[in-house]
């Protein structure tokens, strides 16, 4: 009860676990297809070479979410390209972009004064959550939602056979980097909910443990957005009680989670 009191009664409360279930939500919409074709590599480049970006947003005192939402963009399209064309190549890229968005953001943040406020970007900070923010985060979440429920079909053929989907008629690079695209906003998105450094954990754990006991996609989606979405009012529970940082602490409750059911639990085939 002490707990649901402060929630009523001070916001940064309540956003950071508005903030928490959106992020949530979003990483069940499209982490399953990420799990599926397996493109956590991917991600996990996006959202480190999304420094850079933010580095140079910092430098130029922009918002540091507008150049983090170019850079997830650009990186997410050279990635797609690279792994669609020169597939050999696409851990090299992968590896390449990654470094040099860190190294372009630390060249940038070194030439700024005072970016301190960078550390909640790198490791979250949901407590800091503004209501302005819950507004383009759900606007964000609903459209990717929408994009999703109207393309199910080929995403799906997309992320179990690219080839039988192109023989099909549908323009899979077109839609290999949509997804990408949509990836690199749920980054974006969950930058000050986990920080870069824990996003890709949040993007596919629950989708790794929805896996099992899941027959198509989109029971992957609904059970992917349950575990998240419970994942993190556990994770805030335990935060506020235990003094701990929220973020981690989500993050870790999710890997415990995942290891209880892998490898021991059998993934079930799955159908679209």
């Amino acid at each position: 009860m002490n707990f649901i009191t402060i929630l009523l009664h001070h916001e940064f409360l309540l956003n950071a676990l508005l903030g928490s279930l959106l992020a949530s939500i979003a990483c069940g919409i499209v982490g399953p297809f990420v799990v599926v074709r397996r493109m956590s590599s991917i991600a996990g480049g996006i959202a480190h070479a999304i420094l850079g970006g933010m580095g140079v947003a910092f430098f130029f005192q922009l918002s540091p979410y507008v150049g983090a939402i170019a850079a997830a963009l650009l990186v997410a399209l050279i990635l797609g390209l690279v792994s669609l064309k020169v597939a050999h190549y696409e851990d090299v890229m992968i590896n390449a972009l990654w470094a040099i968005g860190m190294a372009v953001g630390i060249i940038f943040l070194s030439k700024t004064s005072g970016y301190s406020d960078l550390m909640s970007y790198l490791f979250g900070n949901v407590l800091m959550i503004p209501s302005t923010s819950l507004i383009w985060m759900g606007g964000v979440t609903a459209i990717i939602g929408l994009f999703i429920a109207l393309f199910y079909k080929e995403f799906v053929a997309l992320s179990f056979d690219m080839e039988f989907a192109y023989v099909r008629g549908i323009p899979t690079t077109f839609f290999y980097l949509f997804l990408l695209c949509m990836v690199a906003l749920i980054v974006v998105l969950l930058i000050q909910v986990v920080g870069l450094i824990l996003v890709i954990a949040l993007l596919t754990l629950p989708a790794a443990i929805s896996r099992h006991g899941a027959t198509s996609v989109a029971k992957m989606i609904f059970a992917s957005s349950l575990y998240g979405s419970f994942f993190s009012i556990l994770g805030i529970l335990l935060s506020f009680y235990a003094n701990l940082p929220t973020g981690p602490t989500i993050i870790l409750i999710a890997a415990l989670c995942f290891i209880l059911f892998f490898p021991w639990k059998k993934e079930m085939k799955l159908s679209d």
